[in-house]
């Protein structure tokens, strides 16, 4: 019995068009699906998707099971992610048109979130404090989160940055807290 312990680029066929077909996702394709006791059970394989961690491929399935109604039992699919730990390829099965989701070939740049605070180009001594992606924070300042900047506006020599929305944002949470220091 093969399992698919190679990994998913052993059976796996490139999902080509990227998107779902007009009329909606294409059809389910047929694969086994090995229990622990080595037995196989004919799944439907419903999409791939890769991710980060010990199994790089997870696969959504739909194994078929019985629901209970009030008038007797009908038939249903239980979805589960499983890795290919879990499947064996049927052999003459086209797994092309199964949807295929990767990751990124790079992650985009983390955005800057919160408040940097940089030495004050205009007054010696003194420090500006600026949203994160202010165009005038690159280079020198230290990142902060919204409470230390508020601190570092009650030093002395320190200012909000008028281009970006320090001052509007930062000058009224500190008019807000005058009264309870």
């Amino acid at each position: 019995m093969s399992h698919c312990a190679a990994g998913p680029g052993h059976w796996r066929a490139e999902h080509r068009s990227g998107s779902p077909a007009v009329n909606g996702p294409p059809p389910p394709a047929p694969i086994l699906l090995v229990l622990p006791d080595e037995q196989t059970v004919r799944v439907r394989l419903h999409e791939r998707r890769q991710t980060r961690g010990l199994h790089p491929w997870r696969y959504l399935i739909g194994v078929p099971s019985w629901v209970a109604r009030r008038d007797g039992v009908e038939a249903a699919e239980y979805r589960v992610w499983v890795t290919a730990n879990q499947l064996q390829p049927i052999e003459g099965v086209d797994l092309s048109s199964v949807p295929t989701h990767r990751l990124p070939a790079e992650l985009p740049p983390p955005t800057p979130s919160g408040w940097v605070v940089r030495p004050d180009p205009e007054r010696r001594g003194g420090t500006v404090v600026h949203e994160a992606i202010c165009r005038k924070s690159g280079g020198g300042g230290t990142e902060l989160d919204a409470m230390q900047a508020l601190d570092a506006l009650v030093r002395p020599g320190a200012r909000a940055c008028h281009d970006c929305d320090a001052a509007a944002v930062l000058k009224p949470a500190l008019e807000l807290g005058k009264g309870y220091a």
